[in-house]
């Protein structure tokens, strides 16, 4: 039996061992590692009773359960998997492969990309100077017209002043997310999907949670100006960037949305 343990026993053991790790960690993330312990319990115990002991009464009982268990699990962690093939999808190697071989994509304009991106770190500054919060999210890719949905439509040309008049404090849309789309604003006060991420700095508040939510589930950039401290972040991919000046935030978005 040990010498017909090769080299492809090998790699199959240390796929299993990756995707299991990487399933724990998602799990850890979203709060339901105990959940997935009770399935590795489970499944041990079936194989323990079916294929090392072959009690076949019980061991057919657990057969039916997880047959009817994988569509549970679907059922149950429909957010977790998504979150999973769309990490998988946004990899840095999977996006370099979709850009050469996308023959369609064009380049942004340089100077109307320059016209978008200076209004927005332009209004970041002006409302980091004034310790104003704000939450603005840069659509790419991904169509985010679900987020839309829950915020006010509008659909205005991207100007700094009304950025920074959406946000005031005694405006009723402060509290939520602006989207942006392409050269317009498409709406403001939408709600966003809260990570759930234990690794999160313990100071940084909800706007920043919500901000690492939707890039999550998406490509967008996310740009945090905390209401506390007048700290401007930016969460790209699951990642933040934070205490960024004026250069370094054009640059990162110029970099991205280019």
């Amino acid at each position: 039996m040990f010498f017909e343990f090769g080299i492809k026993d090998i790699i199959d053991i240390l796929l299993v061992a990756i995707l299991l790790y990487y399933i724990y960690r998602l799990m850890k993330e979203s709060r339901s590692l105990n959940v997935f312990m009770g399935i590795l319990v489970f499944v041990v115990l079936w194989l323990v009773v079916a294929q090392v002991l072959q009690m076949k009464l019980l061991g057919s009982i657990l057969d039916k359960f997880v047959s009817v268990g994988v569509i549970v699990l679907v059922v149950l962690f429909q957010e977790e998997i998504r979150k999973f093939l769309y990490n998988l999808g946004a990899h840095q190697r999977m996006r370099t492969f979709r850009r050469f071989f996308s023959i369609s994509e064009k380049k942004q304009d340089p100077q109307k990309l320059k016209q978008v991106i200076m209004p927005i770190v332009m209004s970041c500054m002006s409302m980091s100077k004034k310790k104003v919060g704000a939450l603005i999210v840069i659509q790419r890719t991904t169509p985010l017209d679900d987020i839309v949905a829950t915020g006010e439509s509008l659909d205005a040309s991207i100007n700094q002043r009304l950025i920074e008049n959406l946000f005031f404090k005694n405006s009723p849309l402060h509290d939520g997310a602006m989207i942006i789309a392409g050269d317009r604003i498409k709406a403001a006060g939408c709600i966003l999907p809260v990570s759930h991420d234990l690794n999160i700095p313990k100071e940084l508040g909800l706007r920043h949670r919500a901000a690492l939510g939707i890039t999550h589930e998406s490509d967008s950039i996310a740009i945090v100006v905390s209401e506390e401290t007048g700290g401007i972040s930016v969460a790209i991919h699951s990642k933040f960037q934070l205490r960024l000046t004026a250069e370094k935030l054009e640059s990162i978005l110029t970099q991205e949305m280019a």
